[in-house]
Formats: C-alpha cells, structure tokens, sequence
C-alpha cells in the first residue's frame, strides 16, 4: 500500500516536471526512457521561475516598499519567465544536425542570457546589502554636501560683495586714520624741536601743520562716522543673508537616498574598490547564465531521442495531411473552374444570356 502510494506520488511529481519542461504529456508517455532528461530540465526551469519570482519581489519592494505588491509582482514575474523558459527550450527541434540546431538556438540563448542578468542582479543586491547599505551612506552625505553647496554658492555672490564693501570703508577710514596721525606728528615735531625747522619754540609753521592736523582729524571723523554706518548696514544685510541661507539649508528636504538606482550605484562602487566583491559578484552572474541556459544546453547536446523520433513523426504527419487537404481543395477548385467556362462556351447558356437581357 505504502509503496503504491509512494510511486503514485513519485509519478505525479514525474508528470509535473515533465509538463514543465514543454513536453508533450501524450507523446512523451510512449517514451519513459526519456523521463528522467526531461523531468530534469523541467526542474531547472521550475527553478529559474522561482528564483526570477523572488528576484522581482526584492526589487519590487526596494522601490515600492509594500509587501503585497511585491509578493504579486514577484510571482508575475516569475510565472512570466517560467513559462518563457519553458517556450525557448520546447521550441528547440533535435534533427540531428548540430550547427543548424546551434544557429537556430543562437536568440534564445541570448534572451537566456538576458534573463540571467535580470535575475541575478537583485540577489546580488540582497547579498551584498550590508556592504551596499555602508556605501549608500557615503553617496548620501555627498549628495547632501553637493546640495548645500549649490544653496551656499546663491547666497555667497551677495555676502562676498558687502564684505568687499566693508573692506573698503574699513581701508579708507583707517588710509584718513594714518594720515591724520602723520600730521599730528609732524606738528608735534616742529612743537618740540624734533623736526621741521628744528626750533622748540611753536611758531607760525606749528600753526600751519596744526591746521592741517585738525582738518584731517575732522575729515577722518566724519568718515569715520559715515563710513561705520554703511559699515553696520552691510553687516545688518550679511546677517540676514546668513539667516535665510540657514533657514533654506535647514528647510532642504533629506530624501533617504536608497532606492533601486541607488543601490546599483553602491555595488558598482564597491566592486570597483574590492576584488574579492567583484570575484563574488561575477561568480553569481555567472551562476545563473549556468542555471539559465543549462535546460537549452542539455536540448543541444543530448542525442535525438525517441521522443524527438515521435514528435517529428507526429508533425510530419500533422504537415502531410495539411498539404494534401490543400491539394484536394485546389484539385476541387481547378474542376470547379472548368465547369464555368465549360457552361459559358455552351449555347444554352447564350440563349439564357439573350433571353435575360431581353426580359
């Protein structure tokens, strides 16, 4: 009883791996050395679905971050592949002729390959997400840092000319500051007798110097006074700059920078950085062409089989009874032809002809 149901069960796992590797259930039967072949590919195909399903559901939920949708995204995706897979190694015809078999394969082992990447790429992602998640964090602050300086650089245009304006003013009251000093000094050198003409006693060339001392010391001070009020009024302006530059800075959205994009971005970076991560990467790729094209590769490799043998028996037989039907209708359509013109040439059919146009 237990190894009935035990073969039943085997059976029925046979028949399903069969189905999945495009066979034909009903020809195939009358073949069961061939069951062992195709039950394997029909797992490996099996197995390329699944792993393109869960493939989809990680990048699917990378961008949209919702577990439902992901899940039936995923298993849209994989199904779609599944039976793509399954349509490229079915559509594969043994003849027994290598290269022709080779170069009729040459597309689909493309669109294999293609779909290998596809699929590989987001287990890569998912493999590698502690050292992707590290490097996001570098490209994050960058991109923060470049967006700061794009907002500061707006701002500096303003800030770097008021400041040049305060430099100016601050160097021509201190260009009046010295030149007053310098004349006080020249005064008080001809008061002492240290300078000028050399006489201590202040006489009318003191006086003189003194003048000019007093007329810079009053044109300083109304500079000075001028001057450090345009001064505050550029400072006052500069705060206010520097406030609104803060405010934009601190109002600057930080977008969490980790989306699908992103993450590629990251693993380029860190296989361009880390051999052993590039080794680690290609070797995955690798993988999955492997898996990918191994069902289209045991179809090209394996010997015409019987069940090849009764498929082309079948469509050969399927092409002959299309090509005779075609004939016969062509046959049915040349007689049919011929008894028109046959009729037309009669002389019964003239005197139908006058007698209806007569009417």
């Amino acid at each position: 009883m237990n190894s009935l149901f035990f073969y039943s069960f085997m059976n029925g796992f046979t028949k399903f791996f069969i189905l999945c590797s495009g066979a034909n259930l009903s020809v195939i039967k009358r073949c069961p050395t061939e069951y062992a072949k195709y039950s394997g590919v029909g797992i490996t195909i099996l197995f390329t679905g699944i792993f393109a399903g869960i493939s989809a559901s990680y990048s699917i939920f990378s961008v949209f971050e919702n577990y439902f949708t992901a899940i039936f995204f995923g298993i849209l995706w994989g199904l779609m592949i599944f039976n793509l897979d399954r349509y490229i190694v079915s559509s594969i015809r043994k003849e027994g002729k290598y290269k022709k078999e080779l170069l009729s394969a040459l597309p689909r082992i493309i669109l294999a390959l293609l779909i290998a990447v596809v699929i590989s790429k987001p287990l890569e992602l998912k493999i590698f997400e502690k050292e992707i998640e590290s490097e996001l964090v570098s490209i994050q602050q960058g991109i923060y840092l470049k967006q700061d300086s794009l907002i500061q650089s707006r701002y500096q245009k303003g800030i770097l000319a008021r400041e040049n304006t305060i430099l100016s003013l601050q160097n021509e009251s201190f260009g009046l500051q010295q030149k007053r000093d310098e004349l006080f000094q020249t005064a008080q050198m001809e008061a002492d007798g240290t300078g000028g003409t050399g006489k201590v006693n202040p006489g009318p060339i003191y006086k003189i110097k003194k003048e000019n001392a007093d007329r810079a010391q009053k044109e300083y001070q109304i500079t000075k006074i001028k001057n450090d009020s345009l001064i505050h009024q550029n400072q006052l302006e500069i705060d206010s700059i520097h406030f609104a530059l803060t405010t934009e800075l601190v109002k600057t959205e930080r977008k969490k920078f980790d989306g699908l994009a992103a993450r590629l971005e990251a693993l380029d970076r860190i296989t361009s950085r880390s051999k052993a991560i590039l080794f680690a990467n290609w070797f995955i790729l690798f993988l999955f062409i492997a898996i990918e094209t191994a069902p289209l590769f045991v179809k090209l490799v394996s010997e015409r089989g019987p069940y090849d043998e009764l498929l082309f028996e079948i469509e050969h037989r399927y092409i002959t009874e299309k090509a005779r039907k075609v004939s016969a209708k062509n046959s049915a359509l040349r007689k049919t032809m011929k008894d028109i013109v046959h009729e037309k040439e009669s002389p019964w059919f003239e005197k139908e002809i006058k007698r209806n146009i007569e009417a």
